[in-house]
């Protein structure tokens, strides 16, 4: 019995060693003077920046067409609604490069919008756009989730109290779903911040100008700059777990008091 109990947790012991060897060989491959030295190079520095600028912008604009989005899809039925629902979930499973040759040709002087591309292409403009792409169809699933966790019966009291639609929605669900949306929100800025192959077609490879975290990592594992490279990629990973950790920890490991099954609270 006890070897069965110790081969169960076999699998998960498996994933999480080489999880952490990959982590530590990481880390441990160079010397920490070395480390330390990439760690400060004005280019881990400028990469950092960008990361988090264009990200945040991407996250913005995420929540502002995502979140109503969203709410639309969890409150109302409409004919091909789920046609539109496939079709928000395809940026999460078409690779990047992909979507980043779609915008291209979007932007492009052969495209519809060329006077757009001309300002977006090949500079932050389109790192903030790639990366929002992404996050949006990130954003946008998980808040649709979380509205339609939520009673619509809630609304629907506070408009025989008086209170309009639009303010039933921001008073009442959108404090409700709130850690949902939060959590959503996070997941969204860790996916902008990682997102390499659609930046690349968007915004290019340009140093100190299109570089973010994922790009510089790029940039310096071609050139031979391998210290560089691996603090941008240690960078990015604390930054990741960062926000995983913080998901984590929204969601609550415990469980509430008040939906644990009953002989448990009655034994507590």
């Amino acid at each position: 019995m006890r070897a069965l109990s110790l081969l169960a947790w076999a699998p998960l012991a498996l994933i999480v060693a080489t999880i952490l060897g990959a982590l530590a060989a990481l880390a441990l491959h160079l010397p920490l003077a070395t480390l330390t030295a990439a760690l400060a190079d004005p280019e881990t520095h400028f990469a950092l920046a960008l990361s988090l600028r264009t990200s945040l912008a991407a996250l913005l604009i995420a929540l502002a067409l995502g979140v109503p989005s969203a709410y639309l899809l969890a409150r109302r039925r409409f004919p091909g609604k789920a046609v539109v629902e496939t079709i928000l979930d395809l940026p999460m499973v078409t690779p990047p490069l992909v979507a980043g040759i779609g915008l291209l040709f979007l932007l492009g002087r052969d495209g519809p919008i060329p006077a757009l591309g001309r300002e977006m292409l090949f500079a932050p403009a389109g790192v903030v756009l790639a990366q929002a792409y992404v996050a949006t169809s990130v954003v946008t699933r998980s808040a649709r989730a979380a509205f339609g966790a939520i009673d619509p019966g809630f609304a629907a009291n506070a408009g025989t109290l008086g209170l309009p639609p639009f303010w039933a929605f921001l008073l009442v669900e959108v404090p409700m779903a709130g850690r949902a949306l939060l959590s959503a929100a996070i997941l969204g800025w860790a996916r902008a911040l990682g997102e390499f192959g659609a930046t690349l077609m968007v915004a290019g490879a340009t140093r100190f100008h299109t570089e973010t975290l994922p790009m510089a990592i790029f940039l310096n594992i071609a050139s031979g700059r391998t210290d560089v490279a691996i603090a941008c990629a240690l960078v990015l990973l604390g930054l990741a777990f960062a926000l995983l950790l913080a998901i984590r920890l929204l969601a609550g490991e415990r469980a509430d008091p008040m939906t644990e099954a009953p002989d448990a609270r009655l034994a507590a």
